[in-house]
């Protein structure tokens, strides 16, 4: 099989609807093909060979996925965060040392700015909202053309990401064409995605989530895509009433949100055609999840995911196989094992998850350090390690006991945040929470908790603290709970632990 993109779209029957979005019409993927030789014609006038790196900074949209479909085809996308500010554009942009940019036809903002600085090509996008969703034109100030007819092979890089950053530089992890194709198989086999499926995708398209769980596996099915311009909770039942989605994925905090509002729109609940909701890029809560299944009356299919993987490593399954909560589910793709934290060889028990297979990076780009950590040999094959412990119960579905970064050490005693948040969670006043380590000056780390309480609760920290007291053992209780009105979350809509006592001033 020709694991590229180029091969899985040209596989598509070319009737079938692709793209859709709110008021606009759908395209199709004979129409995603003829914008993908468009595309390559532009972009090759412009001086871009297959090999080189054009970063992709647009709205949430349907032209956000067809920009990274159609343009990975011919040279290798890196989508960035349309909020970052001009020194973290400057940062990317050379990290990347892109040949191009692309933005909007009116874009005049901070990426522009950077771009310029280093100059670097800018490429403008012009969209016809009366056009079918996800048609753009091209234009650019310069005239160069590469004779270079080469088309991307399996090994070619598709796609390029940084890891997030958030105990150390941002790591540039390149991903495959195969990479992409493999994961985005698995994905559509685990969910039993067919042509008849629409996805209506909520997640941010700078992201690997977005980008291959909700694209790239609607794709390898011949399904659809309904593209939101981002999540909002006020517009997500009038959007689901428009898509008629079979199905949408999304973090756990999007899922709270929806459910936050889910008594006031039963009228759009009742009338959708949802055949299966998916969460993954962070923990579900038990709570959170069967609250889902009794509001949408569909499963709930929880996933384990990371960008390293090109999203997808694990999943529970469709019924009639049991979903657990609490777990992540079965292997769905790559080689799932548990390897020693420190020692390079796998063990049984709890430890490090580690993965092997067609969907994994073949390493970060240009940093030895990082792959010497991170990968390792073990019986002939190549192990990634995820920096997630956990462990297989014996029915073979993983459970994670969270981030080794993030386990709390006080004084010798490791103590699972997870754990933590799933007491809490259990209280009737608490609609989220994240359990995350503070510094002390003798045990090392303590326990500390942010809390946001549901509507008109009048809970104090004393209260709950007196209600986790009951129910673990002490030196797991939280020291400290702090009550706000929204937990800072990251780009993508996560909690965010690590950093978190800095942020609150606990530090």
């Amino acid at each position: 099989m020709n694991k590229t993109i180029n091969a899985l779209i040209n596989t598509q029957k070319s009737d079938l609807n692709l793209l859709g979005a709110p008021d606009r019409k759908w395209s199709t993927f004979g129409n995603l093909k003829t914008l993908s030789s468009y595309v390559n014609l532009q972009l090759r006038s412009y001086g871009v060979a297959v090999a080189d790196r054009v970063a992709i900074i647009l709205p949430n949209g349907p032209e956000m996925a067809s920009a990274f479909l159609t343009m990975a085809q011919s040279c290798t996308t890196a989508p960035l965060n349309p909020n970052y500010r001009e020194e973290e554009y400057l940062f990317y942009l050379k990290d990347l040392n892109a040949k191009a940019l692309v933005v909007l036809k009116d874009y005049n903002g901070a990426a522009l700015a950077a771009a310029i600085q280093l100059n670097i090509l800018v490429i403008r996008m012009n969209v016809n909202r009366k056009h079918s969703a996800g048609e753009f034109e091209l234009c650019c100030d310069i005239d160069n053309p590469v004779t270079s007819e080469q088309v991307p092979t399996p090994t070619n890089v598709a796609l390029i990401l940084h890891t997030s950053g958030t105990t150390s530089r941002p790591k540039i992890v390149p991903i495959l064409h195969s990479n992409i194709v493999s994961s985005a198989e698995h994905i559509k086999r685990s969910l039993r995605l067919t042509e008849e499926d629409i996805c209506m995708n909520i997640m941010p398209l700078f992201h690997i989530h977005g980008l291959i769980a909700a694209v790239s596996a609607s794709i390898a099915a011949g399904g659809s895509v309904w593209c939101t311009p981002g999540f909002d909770a006020l517009k997500f039942f009038r959007w689901l009433d428009d898509a008629s989605p079979t199905w949408f994925t999304a973090v756990p905090t999007m899922h709270q949100a929806i459910l936050a509002r889910s008594k006031r729109n039963k009228d759009a609940i009742e009338k959708n055609k949802l055949r299966f909701l998916r969460s993954s890029s962070a923990s579900l809560p038990s709570q959170v999840m069967k609250e889902l299944e009794r509001v949408f009356g569909v499963p709930v299919i929880e996933g384990y995911g990371m960008t390293e993987a090109t999203h997808q490593m694990a999943s529970n399954p469709l019924p009639p196989l049991v979903q657990k909560s609490g777990s992540v589910g079965l292997e769905a793709g790559p080689k799932i094992r548990i390897a020693h934290e420190l020692e390079n060889h796998l063990i049984d028990g709890i430890g490090e998850v580690v993965i092997s297979g067609p969907n994994v990076t073949p390493g970060y780009e240009n940093n030895f350090e990082a792959n010497k950590k991170s990968f390792f040999n073990f019986e002939g094959e190549r192990w990634f390690r995820t920096g997630d412990q956990g462990a297989f119960d014996h029915d073979g579905y993983l459970s994670l006991t969270g981030r080794l970064k993030e386990i709390i050490n006080r004084g010798g005693e490791k103590i699972s945040p997870l754990e933590v948040d799933e007491v809490l969670m259990d209280h009737p006043s608490v609609a989220q929470v994240v359990t995350f380590a503070v510094p002390h000056e003798k045990l090392g780390e303590d326990v500390a908790a942010a809390v946001v309480l549901e509507e008109g609760s009048e809970v104090t920290e004393s209260d709950l603290r007196g209600f986790a007291s009951d129910r673990m053992v002490d030196f797991k209780v939280p020291k400290k709970i702090v009550i706000l009105s929204e937990i800072p979350k990251g780009a993508t809509g996560k909690l965010q632990r690590i950093g978190l006592a800095e942020k609150l001033g606990l530090a």
